[in-house]
């Protein structure tokens, strides 16, 4: 039996849950899917067992090499870390086999497949990942959406509206980049050992930045500053991003047309998008 690894974060899904989220993800055989973090298998069976191909990524060599022996027709299994492997070209799943027929075939053109993200993601490396899809989305790999296991807090954060004590940078950023759904919650007796918090199954689905801003560092790196203050005044909390800090504050808010007197965590996804590009 596999023992979790604290380092790596594992939480083994039980399998009374499997099936309740096989169902929330619905995969389809003209669908292929990038799994992160497969641990003991259990949604990649019955993953590949519904979906064109799967190519998992597994930190945990046992793991990684306990899967790969069981030989499934259509998984490909990459042992290592994903925030690590994605930065090279992501491998492609493998071929199902065709059974053999008789019959001649007669040529067709390749349909495209629909490539999918699923995964239960290590807590304490969630939102990393997360960004990491939005960047590979942003650089041309056409993710259809990623259906994905988080702590319930940081599921609460991604699709916060502004004015609420939850809405931060997590829900700017990734709500600039992506929609986000909460499919399903999970308890903590979802899963062995029992984490000391409570999780959600998250459908995201990546987007072109909507606004779209000048300069992705510079509101990346407005948002991060005014959050750092956000019970201050906005005219206030942008004293923490440095390039503002030496310029007019006063003459950036006009141009974004904010009010200085409100505060950060009012803004808008479409505010912070004037707001860097006024800066």
């Amino acid at each position: 039996m596999a023992i979790a690894r604290k380092r790596f974060g594992q939480h083994f899904l039980e399998p009374a849950w499997v099936d309740k989220v096989v169902r929330a993800i619905d995969p389809k055989p003209d669908e292929r899917f990038i799994e992160i973090g497969p641990g003991l298998g259990a949604l990649t069976r019955p993953l590949a067992a519904r979906a064109h191909s799967l190519v998992a990524y597994e930190i945990d060599r046992d793991l990684a090499a306990a899967l790969r022996r069981e030989n499934l027709p259509n998984v490909r299994v990459i042992e290592g870390d994903f925030l690590e492997r994605s930065r090279t070209p992501l491998a492609e799943p493998p071929i199902r086999a065709e059974p053999e027929s008789s019959s001649p075939r007669v040529p067709q053109s390749p349909s495209p497949l629909t490539l999918r993200v699923a995964g239960n993601l290590p807590y304490n490396v969630a939102s990393p990942i997360l960004f990491e899809l939005a960047d590979l989305y942003a650089g041309g790999l056409l993710i259809a959406d990623a259906t994905v296991m988080l702590q319930r807090e940081v599921a609460t954060r991604l699709a916060a509206a502004p004015g609420t004590g939850e809405y931060g940078v997590l829900s700017v950023l990734m709500q600039h980049v992506a929609g986000a759904e909460v499919l399903l919650k999970l308890p903590a007796g979802a899963f062995r050992p029992a984490p000391n918090v409570l999780s959600a199954l998250v459908r995201l689905r990546f987007h072109r930045p909507d606004p779209p801003v000048a300069d992705p560092i510079v509101f990346a790196g407005v948002v991060q500053a005014v959050f750092t203050r956000r019970r201050k005044t906005l005219a206030n909390a942008l004293r923490a991003y440095e390039p503002a800090a030496r310029g007019s504050i006063a003459r950036v808010l006009s141009a974004a047309a904010l009010d200085g007197g409100r505060r950060p965590e009012t803004l808008t996804v479409a505010e912070f998008a004037r707001l860097a590009d006024a800066l």
